[in-house]
Order: C-alpha cells, then structure tokens, then sequence
C-alpha cells in the first residue's frame, strides 16, 4: 500500500477567482478567530490575548513566577482557579471590565472584511465586540444597526432566519460574548463544553445548516489541530468520508506549521486549503482584489434599514422573506429614481404590538405594491396576506378609477390563484428580479401624482 501523503496543500492562485465570485453569489461564510487581528495598545500593536494576559494577571494579583513568559488566558485561568480564593465570577468580570475600559478601536483587518458588503454573516470565535464594532462603523456610520446573535452552551440562541433572507449584517458570536458572567468561553475546559453543546440538542441547528451549505474562510484561528478537525466536522455535519463540494480556508500562523493537521486535511480533506500566509496577509490580498473588481467605497454603499417611520406619500412594498433580494434592488432602482418606497425590513415577527403601525401605513401610503412570486403562490400563510387584506379593505373606500394597488410579479410565474380576485383587476407589472422599467417607473410617479 503506498503511503499516505504528508506534503502540505498548494495554495492555487486561481482560487482567488473563485472565492471572489462565490463571495458575490453570497454563498462565504467569514469565521474569524483571535489571531486575525491586532489591537492598539500605548502606541503599539498588540494581539489582544497578549494584551489581556497582562492585564489579567495584574488585576488578579498573580505571581509571575506562577506562569509562563506570555500565558495564554487559558493558562491565566488555570492557575487562578487554582488559588486559594480563586473566584470563577470574578475572573470573567476582570476581563470585561479590562475591555470596557481599553475602549480599542476596530483593527483595520476587520474593517476590511466589513467592507466587503456580500459578508452579510459573520461568525466569530472570539469574545471580544471589535468585529461587531467594524460592520458597524463601515456599513452604518458606527451606529449600532448590525444584528448580534451570542451563543452559550447553557443558553443557545440561533439565527432568526435563513442567511439568504438577512436584512442587515449578523455577527454571531459562536464562543459567547464578553459579559460579566461566565458566559464567553476563556479556558479549555470552557472551549470543551462549548464543543460538546454543539453536537447535542442544543446546538443552533440553523446556522450550522449554513455553515454546511456554504463556503467557509476560517481567518485568524487559534485552534489546535484536533479543534480544527471537530470544527471542520461540526460544520459539515457529515463525516469527512462523504466529501464536500464546497471550499474551506484557513488562513492562520498555525495550521500549515502542523504536519499532523496537514497530513490529515491532505488525505481525507482536501477541499480544505491551506493559505501560505497569516491571516492579515490573507484578509489584505482579499481586500484588494475586492477593490479591484467593486470599487474602494463598496462597503459604504450597504443598504441601511428604511426608516422606521414611513415617509409621507411613500409606496407601502409588500412581500414574502424568500424575495427579499428583489425587494432590495426593486426598492434602489424606485428611490434612485425618486419614488419613496418603505416596507417593514425586519419588523415581521416583532409582535402583534407591531401591526396598528403596519395597518397605519398601509392606511396612508400613496400605492400598495404586493410582490407576487412563486414563493407567494406556495404559501397558504404569511404575514404578507395580512397586509394583503388591510390593503383591500383600504381599497373598497377608494373610487375604483383612482390606482392604489399595484401588483408587481418578479418571476416568470404564469397565473397567481393565491391571490385576492382585486389582484387580478388590475394591470400586473412584470419586473423580473425586481427591476424597474423606466416605463414602470414613469407609470409610478403618474399615479402617485393623480392622488394628490
């Protein structure tokens, strides 16, 4: 029997195309890890371990000699524990509070993959807010608009929805998130529950669902080499033995110094490539192949929230989650043209609270525009038929020689049955995808005109 390889992956210079045209397909998950980035500390760069390593072992009154020239917070939290009044709560709470008061600023490293607007999920392993810090001040000024979802083992919290369906960024903190409490994962016995949580019934069965169904770029891991395997293999969600047609990268100090590690992703992973650079050269040669193609202000071009209260005279969009994508580039086509267009982003599922101030709108919106789609036609129910049924009621107050509702299909569907028979009444526009015509649009301010 020949031997099994042990040489190490080649990085091909042609997977960067790829990766680029995947990333603008959506289908890249960034997973970002400690190692990834620096922080500024007395005028200097520093990793943030090093930096709470020295901290930490101050705060808690730790002898030097106890420890290694530059612990690891892992070993910091060992020899702590190990104490006399060594206090688990108050290990936690020292690292918050140590964070709280650096207030660093977000590394340019994670500002540069905020800035790649097709990053609409990010998973991180660290604790640390700088990543959810970056997509908020490239993609919104540094208001706090990107969505943070944290997971712990002894409280699990998924992604609300699909990742095709996210209306702004999420960052989704796998490992926890800084807190007072012992919540965040800081030692190996920590990183070990939250392991074991993840092949149990509590793990996020929706975003390892996306973990599985799209390409992964793991930057900046400080994994050890059975760690990456687990996670490889959580990920998948299969054995290693029934392959996968997606692309895994890591881009790390680490793993392709591992002969272990890389003998092992040679032989029974070989979609995994290994980058032949650290995670700042990886996230730089990435960055600028991205500015190539799209332009250096791509990320400040993301789509902010409407607002939250509808402008006067604005065209009420209603529409299924599933077209959401439509929806999007529907509602940037009308208001560069100048029609004001407000539909409830992600409102839906806020609450029965919540529906006075849809009904509201829909009352004083100058147009209805029902999206049809397939995906309306296969659904019995949504919230969309609600509004539906306000804007037909609406309607019959209305002398039926003035528009109000303005169906718009965005596929090639050939005959909508699911819809109300008013629907059908009316003249259905066809903007496939969601793009508007310059004569629809014309056709739009003609009739938001004969209303006033």
């Amino acid at each position: 029997m020949a031997p099994l390889s042990t040489s190490p992956p080649l990085w091909d210079e042609n997977l960067w195309e790829a990766l680029l045209a995947n990333i603008e397909a959506g289908c890249v998950i960034p997973v970002i890890g400690p190692a990834s980035y620096k922080v500024v500390a007395d005028g200097k760069e520093v990793s943030l371990t090093a930096y709470l390593g020295e901290r930490l072992t101050a705060r808690l009154a730790l002898p030097q000699d106890a420890l290694p020239p530059k612990p690891t917070l892992n070993e910091i939290a060992s020899v702590y524990r190990h104490r006399p009044g060594g206090n688990r709560q108050k290990l936690y709470a020292a690292i918050h509070s140590i964070l709280q008061e650096a207030q660093f600023e977000p590394p340019d490293v994670l500002c540069r993959l905020a800035a790649i607007r097709h990053f609409n999920l990010f998973v991180t392993t660290t604790f640390d807010p700088l990543l959810e810090m970056a997509v908020n001040r490239v993609r919104f000024g540094g208001e706090a608009r990107s969505q943070a979802v944290t997971y712990a083992w002894n409280d699990v919290h998924d992604l609300s929805m699909r990742k095709r369906e996210l209306v702004r960024p999420v960052v989704y903190y796998l490992l926890g998130k800084v807190s007072p409490t012992p919540s965040f994962a800081v030692s190996d016995d920590d990183l070990l529950e939250w392991l074991t949580a993840l092949q149990s019934e509590k793990r996020p069965s929706r975003l390892l669902g996306e973990l599985k169904e799209n390409h992964l770029l793991i930057i900046g891991s400080t994994f050890s080499d059975w760690v990456v395997r687990i996670f490889l293999r959580t990920a998948r969600l299969d054995p290693f033995w029934k392959g996968r047609d997606l692309l895994e990268v890591l881009a790390d100090d680490f793993s392709r110094s591992d002969p272990g590690l890389v003998a092992f992703l040679r032989n029974f992973s070989p979609e995994t490539q290994i980058f032949e650079g650290d995670a700042g050269s990886f996230v730089e040669i990435l960055s600028h192949r991205w500015q190539e193609r799209y332009g250096a202000n791509i990320g400040a071009q993301y789509a902010d929230p409407p607002p939250s209260e509808m402008p006067d005279g604005a065209v009420f969009i209603s529409y299924a989650r599933e077209d959401l994508t439509a929806v999007r580039q529907l509602k940037s086509g009308l208001e560069t043209a100048g029609v004001p267009v407000w539909f409830d982003f992600d409102k839906i599922g806020a609450g029965d609270s919540f529906d006075p101030k849809i009904q509201d709108n829909i009352r004083r919106c100058s147009l209805f525009m029902p999206i049809l789609s397939r995906n309306t036609e296969a659904r019995a129910e949504g919230f969309f038929r609600r509004e539906w049924a306000w804007a037909i009621d609406r309607d019959k107050n209305i002398d039926q020689s003035i528009p109000f509702i303005t169906p718009v299909a965005i596929d090639d569907t050939a005959a909508f049955r699911r819809v109300p028979a008013r629907f059908n009444d009316v003249n259905i526009s066809r903007l496939p995808d969601g793009r508007p015509t310059l004569h629809f649009i014309g056709q739009l301010k003609d009739r938001i005109e004969s209303r006033r």
